[in-house]
């Protein structure tokens, strides 16, 4: 019995370590495509985004299924709406300097 206890405790921890480097790997393209695009300063907000949508997501930590890509997909669109906003904040403030 207790063989199998250690087998399925190495299964869960070899399954943990296969998705801690799955979401690190995932954050870190994310992260390198935002700094590439947008700078350091937006890369550091959208990996604090990233990880918020990561504890928001439905599936238990333990699941068989993370969708690391849902996570990245919805820290983009935060992304987005915060570069957009401060898009339409610059044009409102050169409409009236102007």
């Amino acid at each position: 019995m207790g063989t199998r206890m250690n087998e399925r405790e190495s299964f869960s921890d070899l399954f943990c370590e296969q998705q801690t480097h799955l979401a690190e790997r995932e954050l870190y393209s994310f992260v390198a495509a935002v700094t590439e695009m947008y700078g350091p300063q937006q890369a550091r907000l959208s990996a604090d985004d990233w990880l918020d949508e990561a504890d928001l997501m439905d599936s238990p930590p333990r699941s068989d299924i993370r969708d690391w890509r849902s996570v990245t997909i919805a820290a983009w669109a935060r992304l987005a709406s915060r570069v957009n906003a401060m898009a339409a904040s610059a044009n409102v403030s050169q409409n009236f300097d102007g």
